[in-house]
């Protein structure tokens, strides 16, 4: 799962748990079998739990109106296309994907849009039996009727008008006898009592073949709403190069879930100023008026923001966790979490300061070297003699020690006791460091500040 179709699943989760309320369904679209499996859809569900998106009726629920995987319901896709034929609205199509490749290739070299050219349309029934006789396997196609015009009201981009003749006759029953898309989506959200879709941009052009469907078989069509696709800055569809990655790949790398919920419910939605929220607060805010039009661009600056607010606001036990294969004393994690929490928005800046305070320190590079001769060799000499009159070290003693104060008196000692330049409130970070860990840096940094 990517960060388009989790926005997607947000928004309808959003929209169903607002003032107006709502049931939040979950369908698994399993029919296109060479990019389906259920080791995926597994996936899937597991992602959508971890990120607090639980559904109110679909797989692994007890409330009817399943099977929840298109896979499973053939047999109710079987009883629709016999109405169609029956009534000519569907007719079957020997075209070979070789002879529809070359179609297609013919019109965009005459300028014309790429469109089911009606080949098999008007085929006698003696023709289709002799082609079936012959054994050859079609595919079912729906006939769109000419000169009309479809008209809907899209929840986000307002009133529709789309010709039907800019259509084409288009496939509902695959030569393999497995349903399209567009035909078990459509049938599905009618069965399931179905009343808002919220879906990409690219369904755009979905939205009149379906409705022209529900029509033609008597069933309720949903309303639906088209969301404006995820961009990266420089306009083009979001990919890996912009820094994009599947939600799997987020959680791995420590984002929590309510940095990414709260800055996806922002990307394509007006909010305002409401500051970090759970999905109750993002729910109770959420209107589909507020929903942009314009193409949301994916700011990894802004996800990184979000990430910091819920780092602040996240329980202790889950900072803890971050700490897991890390040399910190047991009786010492609640402590330096609450030390770095501020300063960390992800478990690598939290196990690398852990490595700072109870491991080792990296080599030190020129620039550091520098700022400790500048120190002199004197400075980390007095600070040693206070860690050995009292197995501790106070900024407030070395400053009456040395006579230094401010950046003369952090900088150095920072880098010499962590190695970074800044951090945490320096008397806190003292407080964790042993006495014999200050004892061997200080005396480290004295060595380095005599080196000329």
């Amino acid at each position: 799962m990517h960060l388009g179709n989790l926005r997607t699943a947000l928004f309808n989760l959003l929209l169903a748990r607002g003032p107006a309320g709502g049931c939040f369904v979950l369908r698994i679209e399993d029919t296109d079998r060479e990019r389906s499996s259920a080791r995926a859809a597994t996936a899937l569900m597991q992602e959508l739990r971890w990120l607090g998106l639980d559904w109110d009726e679909g797989p692994q629920r007890t409330e009817p109106g399943g099977p929840w995987r298109q896979s499973e319901r053939a047999a109710v896709y079987a009883e629709f296309y016999p109405r169609l034929e029956q009534s000519r609205q569907a007719y079957p199509c020997f075209c070979s994907d070789q002879e529809l490749q070359h179609q297609r290739q013919a019109q965009l070299a005459a300028g014309r849009p790429p469109r089911y050219p009606g080949t098999c349309r008007r085929l006698s029934g003696a023709e289709i039996h002799a082609r079936l006789d012959r054994g050859e396997r079609p595919a079912l196609r729906f006939r769109v009727p000419a000169g009309r015009a479809i008209v809907y009201s899209d929840l986000v981009r307002g009133e529709q008008r789309v010709a039907t003749d800019e259509l084409g006759d288009f496939i509902i029953r695959r030569a393999d006898a497995s349903a399209a898309f567009l035909f078990c989506n459509a049938v599905d959200d009618a069965l399931m009592g179905i009343t808002q879709v919220l879906r990409g941009e690219d369904h755009l052009a979905n939205t009149p073949r379906q409705l022209l469907l529900l029509e033609a078989l008597e069933l309720s069509a949903p309303r639906y709403g088209h969301l404006p696709m995820i961009v990266g800055p420089d306009g083009a569809p979001l990919a890996k190069r912009h820094g994009s990655r599947s939600v799997a790949a987020l959680r791995e790398a420590g984002y929590l879930p309510g940095a990414l919920l709260n800055y996806l419910a922002r990307l394509g939605h007006a909010y305002g100023d409401i500051g970090l929220q759970g999905l109750t607060g993002l729910a109770c805010a959420f209107e589909v008026q507020r929903i942009g039009r314009a193409p949301a661009r994916f700011d990894p600056q802004q996800l990184d923001y979000w990430q910091q607010q819920a780092v602040a606001e996240a329980p202790i036990a889950v900072l803890e966790a971050w700490l897991d294969g890390a040399t910190v004393p047991a009786e010492q994690q609640r402590r330096l979490v609450e030390v770095l929490r501020a300063n960390v928005r992800f478990p690598s800046e939290l196990q690398d300061w852990a490595e700072r305070i109870y491991g080792s320190l990296p080599p030190p590079d020129e620039s550091v070297c520098e700022v400790l001769r500048a120190a002199g060799a004197g400075f980390f000499d007095a600070a040693l003699r206070l860690v050995d009159e009292d197995e501790a070290l106070s900024p407030q003693r070395l400053r009456q020690a040395t006579g230094l104060r401010g950046r003369s008196l952090f900088l150095p000692l920072r880098l010499a006791l962590t190695g970074e330049p800044h951090g945490p409130e320096l008397a806190e970070l003292l407080m964790l460091i042993s006495p014999q860990r200050l004892r061997e840096r200080l005396r480290r940094a004295g060595e380095l500040a005599r080196a000329r």
